[in-house]
């Protein structure tokens, strides 16, 4: 939880204060103290009796009334510092700087749980332990810097690490990123990442409230939690960038399927923050492009200009756009063009990239910038502007801080030149703007942006699925792999499409089975999971003495209790599969079969259930997409259907949670249907 005493606090007491400014208790002081901290300060130190000019008491029961305890002194003092402020002197809200805690041993973790009682028994607040603090217009509680300056306009930033909070903020000042409020949660112990942001969207104030929100997440507690506060705020006109930390093989496991060996944790963050409309970062540089981006006025479109006087940057720029699926396209010859080129010096160039050249002025900026504006089919304009130190440039970067208060359509800045021309571009920065010193940064940034989507509106009721029918089914199963005759049963009542397929116990059953199946068929062994593996699969039997002869090959591997035969389909190899992970749900994977889900793993994920928007955004994430639409002549699938069957598949498991993991590989897929081939379930109740 948050109290209001932790963000607007009348009075702030720092116990284990110090004369010293290297200690972490003499520099939350100092920070206070600099950043001008209006209400009323006290020091605890037991041996002094002033601490940077402030009064120092000697013990926190000589206090009097305080909002804010910042804690800087051992872990093992910090409960009877906590009880006595909260019982005594009516301390609503804790920061615990200090370590020490759940983060070091057992004994530790006791003591982080003893103080949260404690805290929750006053209706009080607590950030951390072991954490830096927290920095809002009202008060720089915190023991490092950078402390920038803090202001509506800005953006709110929650981390789950302090030294990494710090390393974000000194990565976003340079680019003129600024900031409203930033919170450094440290163990979570009473208030996480999800609590934080519930409070900012419970309290958004439209035109008071920041727009743009931060995430550094080491652990996510409380997925649910997490996605509606995420996507009220985004509903709301907010944006959120955030990394997830932590993600490469945490959670991942050996499985017995494509599904269980892909799926991990990571790939149900992503699912979730796909579902919360979320950008996904991977890094401190990422994440701060994209909060710059976020900072600019939106890009509706995808066609850019990029105005340069410099090839290079030009060209890489054009690169890392249209590999993100955004659009340069020619500037079409007309009467504005060629008068446009007649105001550029001689070896300019009118196309796109817009080229003017290194001598080109602010002036010849304007005019461009104009044309992209009133003229040109274009929906925003990235300026790549810098200076090889011959001649002065702050007209030029002046010129182009008024065009970007005045145009409609979004301005990209890139001013690369940070030390040729520092003082120009730390005064356009200054003036309330971003830079982006990186072209490819902010190509890479802003195709993330705008691959996006927003929130996913999920229906409190389904037209896929009945969910008596299903608990029906799902109450007759066993723990373990179901039977054919269960898996068939779920998914025609899902509505997934298979192939007919009928299991045979002896030669005469499958005999009938082909013919009325119709050749040519497909047999496989009942039993073993791994069927390849054991040579368990016969393709393309197409007459009674084969079927008769493969009955009794099939039947005779181990583990064989009966042998299934199928309709012989073809098409393009899908997959689709889940999993049930811990907190987060059913997570959806799907993707093209074969290689591409083996070795590439080129697969996305989503949480159930999904919308068809949901699983439209899933497939054209994939990096098959292309050949799943038709590429060079060769047929694609109806994706239409594959998305409803990844919806159907989504609905069918939001009632059968017992359902752990699912694997449907292949689908088979053509232009005019989709059948799933194979199928494997596996129950836990």
């Amino acid at each position: 939880m948050i109290h209001e005493k932790l963000l607007r606090p009348r009075s702030i007491v720092v116990v284990g204060a110090s004369n010293n400014v290297t200690k972490p208790g003499g520099k939350v002081i100092k920070n206070l103290l600099d950043h001008q901290y209006k209400g009323d300060l006290f020091a605890v130190n037991p041996k002094e009796n002033s601490i940077q000019g402030i009064p120092s008491f000697t013990d926190v029961s000589d206090l009097p009334d305080i909002d804010l305890a910042i804690l800087a002194i051992p872990a093992r003092f910090c409960l009877d510092a906590v009880t006595e402020l909260a019982e005594e002197h009516d301390t609503k809200a804790f920061i615990i700087i200090s370590a020490g805690f759940g983060e070091q041993d057992a004994k530790g973790k006791e003591l982080e749980k003893q103080i949260v009682e404690v805290v929750n028994k006053n209706g009080a607040c607590l950030i951390g332990p072991n954490c830096i603090g927290v920095m809002t217009p009202y008060h720089a509680s915190v023991f490092t810097t950078p402390v920038p300056p803090l202001t509506p306009e800005g953006c709110d930033f929650i981390s789950g690490s302090g030294a990494t909070a710090v390393f974000i903020i000194e990565s976003g000042i340079p680019k003129g990123l600024r900031f409203a409020n930033i919170f450094s949660v440290g163990n979570s112990a009473q208030t996480g990442v999800e609590d934080v942001l519930a409070y900012l969207d419970e309290n958004y104030e439209e035109g008071v409230s920041s727009k743009v929100k931060l995430l550094y997440v080491e652990n996510i507690n409380d997925p649910d939690k997490l996605l509606f506060h995420a996507s009220s705020l985004i509903n709301k006109g907010c944006k959120i960038a955030a990394i997830k930390a932590g993600s490469s093989d945490a959670g991942s496991r050996a499985a017995s399927s494509h599904t269980g060996a892909l799926t991990s944790s990571d790939a149900a963050v992503d699912a979730l923050f796909r579902k919360a409309g979320i950008v996904r970062c991977y890094g401190r540089e990422e994440l701060t492009t994209v909060a710059s981006v976020f900072m600019c006025k939106p890009l509706t479109g995808r066609k850019l200009a990029i105005v340069t006087h410099a090839g290079g940057p030009g060209v890489m720029l054009t690169d890392a756009l249209e590999d993100g699926g955004l659009k340069i396209p020619a500037i079409e010859d007309s009467p504005t063009k060629d008068a446009l080129l007649q105001k550029l010096f001689p070896g300019s160039s009118v196309e796109n990239p817009i080229d003017f050249l290194a001598t080109g002025t602010a002036e010849q900026l304007g005019e461009i910038i104009d044309a992209c504006e009133n003229d040109f089919d274009v929906d925003g304009m990235a300026v790549i502007f810098g200076s090889p130190g011959l001649f002065p440039i702050g007209d030029v970067y002046d010129l182009l801080s008024e065009k970007m208060k005045v145009c409609q359509k979004p301005i990209y800045p890139i001013l690369p030149s940070i030390i040729n021309v520092k003082e120009d571009v730390a005064h356009f920065i200054a003036r309330g703007n971003v830079n982006f010193p990186d072209e490819v940064l902010l190509g890479r940034a802003l195709t993330k942006v705008m691959h996006t989507s927003p929130p996913a509106l999920v229906s409190a009721t389904n037209p896929y699925v009945d969910p008596a029918k299903v608990r029906e089914i799902i109450a007759q199963t066993h723990n373990g792999y179901q039977a054919p005759e269960v898996i068939h049963n779920l998914f025609d009542l899902a509505g997934i499409p298979r192939v007919k397929e009928l299991v045979a116990t002896n030669e005469t059953e499958a005999v009938l089975a082909a013919m009325n199946i119709g050749f040519p068929v497909v047999m496989k062994v009942v039993g073993p999971v791994h069927k390849t593996e054991v040579g368990g699969v016969v393709l393309n039997i197409r007459n009674v003495g084969d079927v008769r002869k493969e009955f009794h090959h099939l039947a005779g591997i181990e583990g064989a209790e009966g042998v299934l035969i199928a309709q012989m389909a073809s098409g393009m190899e899908l997959f689709l599969g889940a999993t049930y992970e811990d907190t987060f749900g059913h997570v959806i994977l799907c993707g093209m079969g074969g290689i591409y889900v083996e070795v590439m793993k080129d697969v996305a994920s989503g949480l159930a259930p999904l919308t068809l928007s949901e699983a439209h955004s899933m497939i054209r994430s994939l990096k098959s997409y292309k050949l799943l639409k038709g590429y060079r002549k060769q047929p694609g699938i109806d994706i239409d259907r594959y998305a409803e069957i990844i919806v159907r598949l989504s609905w069918l498991l939001r009632y059968a949670t017992e359902i752990k993991e699912i694997d449907i590989n292949p689908l088979l897929g053509n232009a005019s249907e989709i059948l799933a081939v194979d199928a494997r379930i596996r129950v836990e109740k």
